[in-house]
């Protein structure tokens, strides 16, 4: 039976690493218990978030797993007696949401499975050690002359990628690691192209290559057989750690830091920028350096992992470069994980931010120059150097390299020009990630500084010189229309004299007044004809009887006839009654 002959189909669209956020948002008490209602964020889309319910007794279960790290978290102490009164439990709340905030920033806890899981459940139910141990039986169907010796527990950092210590039937003694992992969200390759790209790993010779036995993909996951060494990786050089023990284990709370020798940073680091040269120059993706895949052979690093980028995984500081516009090349996110590696070899411990404004004294002033080029603030907005820019600098040089290994790796046409692409698509959503994360941050904090009380202060006054201003021209406009009704009622052209004790006369009045002024003066040119007039707006005034408005020539001519044409005798007697004397009766 072939290796996994029934698989689930496709490749696993979840990236594990982007990170979760949780802000508790009410409580609510039961008979017996509180329960605290949870709002669980994936990134900067408030779309991709999801309400949970927790208990006190869940957070201690999650907090006693996690006891392994060594780490000491903020987790507020059990009570037994009065623990369901009022202000107790809004204190509680405080201190379960600090709680929350320490793990889902801390790099190493929010990866973790038990985090994950706690906050996410539908996403992470499954029990991946399960499927990995039924995939792997399936494939020791059809390779019977391999034998698993025990499962190394919770070694790497990855949820989905699981390790098991090996050996050869006929060889016993020599020990060997097989590692399992589904497809991730970066996978673009065909079925084709990976299956025929993952076996050809085993071929690759490179002094600085850790050497692959055996490889095989399918359309859902990949097997990847190699020796195992007892010395472990650089990380475990580093932190003085034991190669088989659970990864929060070895580097969460190291009890000793301590940075490597200054030589042992000059040759290791040399080393690697000589491997990540000769990827980029093959048209190899990468994109997986971090202190955990450099294997130690004795004074040598050897890269691990160079089949995580043709499997689509996700890389272990994708939450940091995701951060920057800038990193948006595989050759870039290399140089910004080598900044992350050399500060860890250099003081024994990870960058606590990134980017890193002041760096502690260092061994070599060469150090910290490398450092500032690829991990300060200016390095993130102007651009880090490249691989062969690095390997010029003073600090790697002068570093002589010993091993004389010709380097073997052959990559035929077509397939470079399918990881071509692979390339181009895996850089492309990396992009895509930064410009929402770049959105974000713009809005937030165009939020933060509307709503801070600076802010607040500032527009209140404005709200008060705009309504100064508004009522200051409101008062002009109303004295302009005040003095221009006084203007034209003041004219005597248009209205008869007024005295102020005296009401407004009719308007007939008024009429006969400029009829007989017009009597007195000479005729004028008689005016254009005018449009018809809109009607006028109805009066408030005491109604008198309507006259239409005569014309000014027409009613002299008139006035002047009926003046010629008047005969006294034409005047009719009238009989005046006169009631005014007193009636007798």
């Amino acid at each position: 039976m072939a290796f996994m002959e029934k698989p689930p189909a496709g490749k696993v669209l979840l990236d594990d690493t982007v990170p979760l956020t949780a802000q508790i948002e009410a409580s609510q008490s039961l008979h017996s218990h509180t329960e605290y209602i949870i709002r669980v964020q994936r990134g900067v889309s408030a779309e991709n978030s999801w309400q949970i319910v927790r208990r006190y007794s869940d957070f201690d279960l999650l907090n006693n797993s996690l006891q392994i790290s060594t780490l000491s978290l903020p987790l507020p102490p059990k009570k037994l007696i009065g623990n369901m009164e009022r202000e107790f439990i809004a204190e509680r709340q405080k201190g379960l949401q600090a709680y929350l905030d320490v793990i889902t920033t801390h790099h190493i806890l929010s990866n973790c499975e038990l985090v994950k899981k706690f906050l996410d459940p539908n996403s992470y139910s499954v029990n991946y050690t399960e499927i990995a141990l039924q995939h792997v039986s399936m494939f020791f169907r059809s390779e019977p002359k391999w034998e698993v010796v025990e499962p190394l527990k919770d070694i790497g950092w990855r949820i989905r990628k699981k390790y098991f210590l090996m050996k050869i039937k006929n060889q016993p003694k020599e020990r060997l690691m097989l590692s399992w992992a589904d497809l991730g969200p970066d996978k673009y390759l065909s079925d084709k192209d990976l299956q025929y790209a993952v076996k050809l790993l085993s071929s690759c010779s490179h002094p600085y290559i850790y050497k692959i036995t055996f490889a095989t993909a399918n359309e859902s996951s990949a097997l990847v057989i190699r020796p195992f060494s007892e010395k472990g990786t650089l990380k475990d050089l580093i932190y003085k750690a034991k190669p088989k023990d659970p990864f929060l284990k070895k580097y969460c709370n190291p009890k000793k830091i301590q940075g490597l020798e200054l030589q042992q940073i000059k040759t290791y680091g040399r080393q690697i920028l000589e491997v990540l040269k000769y990827l980029h120059e093959k048209g190899f993706p990468y994109g997986h350096l971090h202190s955990a895949n450099v294997m130690l052979d004795g004074d040598t690093c050897k890269l691990l992992d160079l089949e995580n980028s043709l499997l689509g995984l996700p890389s272990f500081y994708r939450s940091y470069f995701s951060q920057f516009r800038k990193i948006n090349t595989l050759e870039g996110v290399d140089v910004h994980c080598f900044g992350h590696l050399l500060y860890e070899m250099t003081y024994g411990r990870p960058p606590d931010t990134i980017p890193v404004d002041n760096f502690p004294p260092a061994p070599s002033v060469f150090v910290v120059s490398v450092l500032e080029s690829i991990l300060t603030c200016e390095a993130m907005k102007n651009g880090m150097p490249t691989v062969s820019r690095l390997l010029q600098m003073p600090l790697f040089s002068d570093v002589l390299l010993t091993n004389s290994e010709k380097p073997q790796f052959k990559i035929p046409t077509k397939l470079k020009e399918a990881l071509k692409t692979s390339k181009e698509c895996i850089e492309k959503r990396l992009t895509e990630e930064q410009k929402l994360i770049h959105q974000h941050r713009r809005l937030t904090r165009a939020q933060s500084h509307h709503g801070s009380e600076e802010e607040k202060k500032k527009r209140k006054i404005l709200a008060r010189k705009k309504s100064k201003r508004s009522a200051y021209e409101s008062g002009e406009e109303h004295s302009a229309k005040y003095s221009n009704s006084n203007n034209s009622a003041g004219s005597g052209a248009s209205s008869p004299l007024t005295s102020p004790s005296s009401p407004t006369p009719p308007s007939t009045a008024g009429k006969f007044n400029s009829h007989y002024r017009a009597s007195s003066i000479p005729p004028a040119p008689p005016p254009p004809p005018l449009p018809p007039a809109a009607p006028p707006p109805p009066s408030t005034e005491v109604p008198t009887q309507p006259s239409p408005q005569p014309d000014v020539s027409a009613s002299r001519g008139a006035l002047l006839s009926s003046i010629q044409n008047f005969q006294k005798g034409t005047l009719k007697k009238t009989q005046t009654c006169d009631y005014s004397a007193p009636r007798i009766s």
